[in-house]
């Protein structure tokens, strides 16, 4: 038990507080539960089963954090998911564990009050020897997979087919960009300036979206009728020089080429694959962009409360891929959750306030109390109803161990 502080440089701490990814993961749970009910779907759906039901099977490959945590939370929330949820998080020791390492003994809480049996396996996706772990686990508990949803960044990553080693870089293509950027000092003070970035050679990444389906499909592990989601985003014109069209978007626009061979793939069996384009969110990958954090704070000025959290579009994306909800897609064929974004009224006054901010107006400009709070609560800080001063567990076992038990401090449950 130890008092945690926040600590470090940038958009990056070093430690996490325990009681505050617990409590940020119950509020996520608790906004899901609170949105209307699914149509004509009374208490926890099901999917038929040679003339029985079950659970649905979901397999959701990063699942700690950002949209890969919404997704869980939602499906095991609002549609009673079980099967089997996968990220790669450092356990504690000398410093805390990281916040995915809570967030995910706080999500095993969710599914447990859920009544599912949704596990959670700590492991590098990537991996050929984690697909196999997986399939062992999903045949031996689970059954086949109805939905799989893909949702991991990595800076670094082997293919295990050849053994080359990739780094993700954060740059644009064919011409060098500048940017603006956004930062605060350790006390708070925000920080508005220019950046510019040299281009980057692309590298083709190989699909391991892909090769997780194929994988599955090996063991027969497809259920009929298989979906699989993997989620993206495209942004606004401001941040596209670094994002849509740098090598992030190109990353990006090779996941919606897979999703075209993975249909075809699926063919025989009825199950079909889409990218899902969400809309701007505070990520531990996304405040690592450049130029995002300024849009993201512009963003919330613009639109206050009808900015759709991560909660709000994971439930819409459950809705759609289990048929209780008309697709939206686009003429590429990509689910779209991103429209209250991309509106052009909306984009014409972030456009607006993007040229518009300088040191001085920055703060009547942009919500920087907001996303300084969200980036802070990433790692389980400024997270409301949580004591910081009280001592807290920083050693949780990862779910499964059967010294599981709740996260937090004594002081505050409330």
């Amino acid at each position: 038990m130890r008092v945690v502080t926040p600590s470090g440089r940038g958009f990056l701490l070093l430690d996490s507080h325990p009681a505050g990814c617990e409590r940020a993961v119950q509020d996520l749970a608790a906004t899901i539960a609170a949105l209307p009910p699914v149509p004509g779907v009374p208490g926890v759906p099901a999917v038929p089963d040679g003339g029985r039901e079950r659970r649905p099977v979901a397999l959701v490959i990063g699942s700690s954090a950002g949209y890969g945590l919404a997704a869980t939370v939602a499906g095991l929330v609002r549609y009673g998911i079980t099967g089997l949820g996968i990220s790669f998080e450092k356990a504690p020791g000398r410093r805390t564990g990281t916040a995915g390492w809570y967030r995910t003994a706080a999500t095993a809480s969710v599914a447990a009050g859920a009544g599912s049996g949704f596990t959670f396996l700590n492991a590098d996706a990537f991996a050929d020897a984690t697909k196999d772990e997986a399939a062992a686990i999903l045949a031996g508990q689970y059954g086949p997979v109805d939905y799989l949803i893909y949702s991991v960044a990595s800076p670094r990553r082997s293919d295990p087919d050849t053994g080359v080693t990739y780094s993700s870089v954060l740059k644009p293509l064919g011409e060098a960009a500048v940017t603006r950027t956004l930062a605060f000092a350790a006390d708070g003070e925000p920080a508005l300036s220019e950046t510019a970035i040299e281009p980057a050679t692309p590298e083709e990444e190989a699909a391991d979206w892909r090769r997780w389906v194929t994988a599955l499909g090996a063991k027969g592990l497809l259920a009929d009728g298989f979906r699989t989601v993997a989620l993206t985003y495209i942004g606004s014109e401001l941040t596209a020089p670094i994002y849509r069209s740098g090598t992030i978007g190109a990353a990006k626009k090779d996941l919606e080429a897979t999703a075209s061979g993975i249909t075809a793939d699926l063919e025989a069996s009825g199950g079909r694959a889409w990218t899902s384009v969400n809309g701007a969110a505070v990520t531990q990958a996304s405040t690592h962009i450049p130029g995002i954090a300024l849009y993201t704070s512009l963003l919330r000025a613009v639109l206050g409360p009808a900015l759709q959290s991560p909660a709000e579009q994971s439930a819409r994306l459950w809705d759609q891929l289990t048929g209780h909800a008309e697709m939206d897609l686009d003429e590429a064929g990509r689910i779209r959750l991103d429209r209250w974004e991309l509106d052009p009224g909306v984009q014409a006054e972030v456009t607006r306030r993007w040229h518009a901010a300088t040191p001085e107006t920055i703060g009547e400009l942009a919500d920087l109390g907001w996303f300084r709070a969200q980036f802070r609560g990433l790692y389980g800080f400024d997270v409301p109803g949580v004591d910081y001063a009280a001592e807290t567990e920083t050693e949780v076992p990862w779910p499964g161990d059967p010294a599981l038990r709740p996260v937090g401090v004594r002081s505050s449950r409330c």
